[in-house]
């Protein structure tokens, strides 16, 4: 039955068949950005390929990196921020992690050591103007060609729009935050 299936959806019959790796971005102002980003890396894993997750601007224990830790030990996670999110102006602190980062990523995307990179909140670095937009072309443009690479955060720029493969916004129609509500550990964190 599997081999029907794996006929069926054009899967490779084993490891040493590399697929081609597309750009994906998930932006918009709706929730949901990292939690599909995170969804699909726990589908990779179990397809077991090797990821690594990259968050840039955050640096709490959020409760996916305790998921990760606990039940995906496989899958490399590592933060790029500085214990807060930027509400006001980046420092020189937040400007060095964010730098740091990327050129880890950068060797890593060179390594062709992982089968999904996932640049989480890169967008907002952009945004706050912690690296610049010719880095992060220049990391897209240069990735592997099996190599699956995901993008996230808010104010994503045309010209990585149109570099990309998938685009999905998340756009947010109603939230119950605009009644008050705070984040809630498990759901927003």
């Amino acid at each position: 039955m599997f081999k029907t299936l794996r006929k069926k959806l054009l899967l490779p019959k084993n490891k040493s068949q590399t697929m081609k790796g597309y750009v994906h971005i998930y932006t918009g102002n709706g929730k949901g950005k990292t939690t599909a980003a995170f969804g699909l890396a726990l589908r990779a894993s179990g397809a077991e390929k090797k990821v690594f997750i990259a968050q840039f601007v955050k640096g709490k224990p959020y409760s996916e990196i305790k998921a990760i830790e606990n039940y995906l030990p496989e899958v490399d996670l590592k933060q790029y921020g500085r214990g807060c999110f930027i509400v006001k102006e980046p420092t020189d602190a937040d400007i060095e992690a964010t730098q740091h980062g990327l050129n880890e990523i950068a060797v890593l995307v060179k390594s062709e050591r992982y089968d999904l990179i996932i640049l989480d909140e890169i967008f907002i670095a952009l945004h706050y103007k912690l690296i610049s937009i010719e880095a992060v072309i220049e990391l897209i443009t240069n990735k592997p060609a099996n190599l699956e690479l995901v993008l996230t955060g808010r104010y994503a720029p045309d010209e990585i729009i149109e570099l990309a493969d998938l685009v999905t916004e998340m756009k947010e129609v109603k939230h119950y935050y605009q009644k008050g509500v705070q984040a809630r550990k498990g759901i927003e964190f």
